[in-house]
């Protein structure tokens, strides 16, 4: 299964979603980040990298701008914001079907993660705590679905 997360600028909420995900070492799950406003070739905030440091979570990240390309390549997208899920829906077209937020897609309710951009650490870790609650319960939902 191929899985994008999408956010702003690529830089803080998408990053450490994939980071999480990658750091679960699924099988059969390849995943990206990309941001719908993103200024391509920049570094994950020092925050978000320095919340994954402390969980010991490995991370490798250089932002991408969301494209055609990307909506092509997922089984699955997945937005941070229902804000995000509009633009995603305005940019490509025939991705409604797998076009989702995090929270919606996972079962969470219709509740955005919050940026933490300009934020301290310890909003960072906020936000890394929601991420976490999120992909805990994908990743459930992606073992449940290999065994069908």
């Amino acid at each position: 299964m191929k899985i994008i997360f999408i956010c702003t600028g690529n830089t803080c909420r998408s990053p450490m979603a994939t980071a999480i995900l990658m750091s679960k070492q699924l099988p059969n799950v390849e995943v990206r980040s990309a941001g719908v406003y993103a200024h391509p070739g920049s570094a994950m905030s020092s925050q978000a990298q320095q919340v994954l440091n402390q969980k010991n979570i490995k991370h490798n990240h250089s932002s991408a701008i969301f494209n055609e390309e990307d909506a092509q390549w997922a089984d699955l997208i997945l937005t941070m914001t229902s804000a995000h899920k509009e633009l995603v829906l305005q940019l490509v077209d025939q991705v409604e079907h797998k076009t989702f937020t995090l929270n919606e897609y996972v079962g969470l309710g219709s509740c955005d993660i919050q940026d933490p951009y300009g934020g301290n650490v310890a909003v960072y870790e906020r936000t890394y705590e929601q991420l976490e609650e999120a992909i805990a319960r994908l990743e459930s939902k992606i073992r449940l679905e290999e065994h069908h």
